[in-house]
């Protein structure tokens, strides 16, 4: 049972179901685009109010082609908002990086002489393993 724990607490698995819920609920809301903005807008161009009555009937078979058309027209505006919205952008910031327009890492700071001096009398306290002569962080050495 642990490691299915650790299975489910990785970040991909709590991301991928993030994106799932954010998913369903944005095929809702394009679902009511369609449904109740641009259908009736094709409508009022080509004269139908409602694509789900389309039929037709072959050999007694019901054929509900309106209905595939509400779903063809929800399926491009969905594909539509992920290329704008998602794709695009992240196109564009990977060809700015790519083109080198990320921000230069900054210099670190100069040391002192005094800074640098200290620096090999500590290295060199090391390197001679002497505990007495190499004090703790924050202790005064002892002398004698």
């Amino acid at each position: 049972m642990r490691g299915f724990k650790q299975f489910l607490m990785r970040g991909n698995i709590v991301d991928l179901a993030i994106a799932v819920v954010v998913g369903t609920a944005f095929t809702a809301v394009v679902q009511s685009l369609v449904k109740n903005i641009l259908t009736p807008l094709i409508a009022a161009i080509g004269g139908e109010p409602d694509f789900s009555s389309l039929t037709f009937t072959i050999n007694g078979s019901k054929f509900g082609y309106g209905t595939f058309i509400n779903d063809v027209i929800a399926f491009i505006v969905v594909a539509a908002v992920i290329y704008f919205v998602i794709v695009l952008p992240l196109a564009k910031a990977n060809e700015m990086r790519q083109r080198g327009e990320e921000p230069e890492p900054q210099e670190e700071p100069a040391i002192s002489d005094e800074a640098k001096l200290l620096t090999e009398i500590r290295d060199l306290l090391a390197a001679n393993n002497n505990p007495a002569a190499a004090p703790l962080a924050g202790q005064p050495p002892q002398y004698g």
